[in-house]
């Protein structure tokens, strides 16, 4: 019975290959469609879970209120918290601490150095906790040391040329000299599914020793409550419950933070909050994050958009399924009349809805494992192999596959085995109502679809260059950024720095050159709280601060609100400040002009001697911050090259030669500004590249149900189209009436599609401290290009039936 059931199944595909291709094709770009998809939600929403206990670790952060205002929000909190939340809480098991802190390393027997930016002090804790690997050392005994250190296997190789390196010395460059560090141990390079980018961890006992020996005599790595640059993690005991833990924080906070008379005085807040490390990359985006991480909603939107585009392609199946029912009434109104019971019926409906989708999946699986390459490519995901998934995510697909097999199988299977035979036989049967309704229920919501993924892709684009393309208030174009020299003491540093900028400064094409802190788009950490003289302390806000030599301001071209740049005529400027607007807006000045002269105080007190208009130094994703710009024209932190040129190469390559002459133990790191700056972007654009891509798959599937209803439906017509042809219609008049109901569907949908898309994405573009207005023509062309879609897909068929000859559909009458 089985084998008579699958060779009519076969038969009856074969016969109708139109529809067979047509779904086959729509079921296949749904499958493959879902499968990569999920691949990238599955890596997205599979961070930070290679930790042994990592459903039992949260991290700290910190959020700062001012008279009841929010001020800040960082994911760096104070030194203190997390060891006296071990000492005051019993659900607390274990905690780990990391300091951020970049080097100049180098393996002097081998001539080799290079500058480490992805490295911390850590608690000897954090190896278990955070899981860290060691391939060689110990876990417990690999951090205990003063100037000990760990590395990843590829630094160890980097610098050693093997991983067997237990002993040896990596020594550090700085501006008051040098450190050894003796390799106490050497991890598996560290997961990239991991919201930290780690190649080594120093002691954090070395940090300890490090500050007693600048004159540190408070412990302050270690009871500090000011301090709040250091990424603290804390491993809750089993059972714990977070929400209730998270209750009894506030107390703790005021216990130990908000009980200090400063805070008081200047009526300001701090609070604590725990976020658990599996949701850190995708729901974490502070301040001082250690690395950039990803966006959730981002990810659930393409979730979503995965499971439309399968139900478009099983829409499809069912629309034509159903539609087929006249064609089918006939077959089945035989097979009951010669004993076919119902149940009989359903189980070969079902078949052949379970051979399509089976063939349609094996085609898709080698669709991914063609294409999973490119994706991740277009996603900058480049080690993700093949069917690359988690076992969570194949048992949510294969749940969504079979369950959609099923459903998407079922109703056509139960109309069609449900058809009468003697209303069947006798030509009496028809279509239900019930059947057209539905159908074009079904029209309606995939256009719905179409209409708010076109104007999703629209929008995305939008923002995306808007953000791209607007002025920032500061000239990034053709700058080159060097990593700062740190070997030099300070006392030979200055005037070094001044003959490599006057040598710089001759090399053809190379038409500026200044020193900062930080460069544009690069997160500043250095924050004071500061407040005019003329004001109370309760009036105090945190400035950004950033230190740059005379020729920053001119060479970015800041523009001034008031007052005037630094000055080397000016000796007084080295305790001088000039703020931007938003700055001198909080210290509470009426305008630029009133600001100048002004003095403000907080970490010192400065004169303001300028102002400059705001610029958007983050960028447009985020608020611009108040900033205080101090002169500091020996900071070797970064030099920024503004450059003139087509001969890149040869100035570069000038460039690196003047370097290697003043700085010849430093390595000559450079990159493009406008390149770092964008990267920020990155992540939007890959969204919006990804989101148009599956949006015109979601579109052109449901272009291959409409192709295939309007063909059922003009073979239903063929005998009326003819007798209007006889009677003179015309190929215009013909393609009217085949096409009229379709977009009438097509309108409804716009009409329903538009206010809900409106809301999505204006919800969506919420995130963005700049963001474009959504603009009632995207709607507008949007349904227009629903509308051209759905009439060109239509038009095809619509004009071969106009053309075709009406005697043949009229002979047999």
């Amino acid at each position: 019975m089985i084998k008579s059931y699958f060779t009519i199944s076969l038969r009856n595909l074969a016969k109708r290959k139109a529809y067979t291709v047509l779904n086959v094709l729509g079921l296949t770009i749904g499958v493959a469609c879902c499968l990569l998809i999920f691949q990238y939600v599955s890596r997205e929403r599979n961070y930070d879970t290679f930790e042994k206990n990592s459903g039992q670790i949260v991290r700290l952060r910190i959020d700062q209120y001012k008279q009841g205002k929010l001020e800040w929000q960082s994911a760096t909190v104070y030194p203190a918290i997390a060891p006296t939340l071990k000492k005051e809480f019993p659900e607390v098991e274990n905690t780990c601490r990391l300091l951020n802190d970049g080097m100049l390393l180098s393996n002097d027997a081998r001539n080799i150095k290079f500058n480490e930016t992805k490295g911390d002090y850590a608690d000897p804790s954090t190896i278990g906790m955070l899981g860290f690997d060691l391939v060689r050392g110990s876990d417990a005994t690999a951090l205990a040391k003063p100037f000990e250190m760990i590395i990843s296997e590829s630094m160890a190789k980097k610098y050693f040329g093997t991983d067997d390196v237990i002993g040896r010395t990596l020594t550090e460059r700085y501006d008051h000299g040098s450190r050894a560090y003796q390799v106490s141990g050497v991890f598996k390079d560290y997961p990239a599914t991991s919201h930290l980018v780690v190649s080594y961890l120093v002691s954090y006992a070395t940090l300890v020793q490090t500050l007693t020996q600048g004159g540190d005599k408070t412990d302050v790595a270690n009871t500090g409550w000011g301090w709040y640059d250091f990424y603290e993690y804390i491993q809750l005991r089993p059972g714990t419950n977070i929400q209730a833990f998270q209750a009894k924080l506030p107390a703790f906070a005021d216990k130990h933070i908000n009980s200090n008379q400063w805070l008081k005085a200047n009526h300001v807040k701090n609070w604590i909050y725990i976020m658990p490390l599996h949701d850190l990359h995708l729901y974490s985006n502070y301040n001082e994050e250690a690395e950039v991480n990803g966006n959730g909603s981002a990810v659930s939107f393409m979730f979503l958009i995965a499971l439309i585009i399968m139900g478009i392609a099983w829409i499809n199946y069912i629309n034509l399924s159903t539609a087929r029912s006249v064609e089918r009434a006939k077959e089945v109104g035989v097979r009951k009349v010669l004993g076919a019971a119902k149940f009989q019926l359903i189980k070969q409906f079902m078949l052949e809805n379970i051979l399509l989708n089976t063939a349609a999946i094996i085609i898709a699986a080698v669709l991914v494992y063609v294409f999973t390459g490119p994706f991740n490519q277009l996603m900058g995901n480049n080690n993700i192999s093949g069917f690359a998934m988690t076992g969570r995510y194949w048992l949510v697909f294969a749940g969504i596959f079979i369950g959609g097999t099923l459903l998407s199988g079922l109703y056509p299977a139960f109309v069609l085995s449900g058809y009468q035979p003697v209303k069947v036989l006798k030509g009496a049967f028809k279509n239900t109502a019930g059947g057209l309704v539905l159908r074009k229920g079904l029209i309606v919501l995939q256009f719905s679809i179409s209409v708010i993924l076109i104007v999703g892709t629209i929008i995305v684009y939008q923002q995306v260059n808007y953000m791209r393309s607007q002025k920032l208030g500061a000239n990034i174009d053709q700058t080159l950024v060097l990593d700062g020299a740190q070997s030099l003491k300070d006392s030979t540093y200055q005037n070094t720095l001044q003959s490599f900028k006057e040598e710089a400064l001759k090399i053809p094409g190379v038409k500026g050159l200044s020193a900062s802190t930080n460069v544009m788009g690069q997160e500043i950490y250095w924050t004071n709280t500061y407040h005019s003289v003329e004001q109370n302390a309760a009036g105090a806000s945190t400035l950004y601060r950033l230190g740059v030599d005379y020729d920053f301001i001119p060479q970015f071209q800041l523009t001034m609100a008031a007052g005037r740049n630094f000055s080397k005529d000016f000796p007084g400027d080295k305790k001088a400040a000039i703020l931007n607007e938003k700055a001198a807006e909080l210290m509470g000045f009426k305008d630029a002009q009133d600001a100048i002269g002004k003095k403000i105080t907080g970490g010192d007190t400065v004169t303001i001697v300028g102002v400059v208009k705001d610029f958007h130094y983050m960028g447009l994703r985020k608020a611009i911050d108040p900033q205080m710009i101090t002169l500091r024209p020996n900071t070797r932190s970064a030099y920024s090259v503004k450059l003139e040129t087509s001969d890149l190469k040869t100035t570069i390559a000038a460039l690196r030669a003047n370097w290697n002459q003043y700085f010849p133990n430093d390595p000559f790191n450079y990159s493009f500004l406008d390149d770092q700056f964008n990267a920020q972007y990155r992540s939007d654009q890959q969204f919006g590249e990804m989101f148009t891509l599956f949006a015109f798959l979601a579109i052109l599937i449901a272009c291959f149900g409409l192709v295939g209803l309007s063909a059922y439906n003009i073979l239903q017509r063929t005998k009326e189209l003819g007798i209007r042809k006889v009677l003179g219609a015309s190929v215009q008049n013909v393609v009217f009436i085949l096409s009229k109901d379709f977009l009438a569907l097509v309108a409804i949908a716009f009409v329903i599609a538009a206010p809900v898309s409106w809301l999505i994405m204006n919800r969506w573009l919420e995130g963005y401290a700049f963001r474009i207005d959504i603009s009632w023509w995207v709607l507008a062309v949007a349904g227009l290009a629903a509308f051209m879609i759905a009439f060109g897909t239509l038009s095809v068929q619509a004009l071969k039936a106009a053309g075709a000859n009406p005697v043949k559909s009229l002979r047999s009458e």
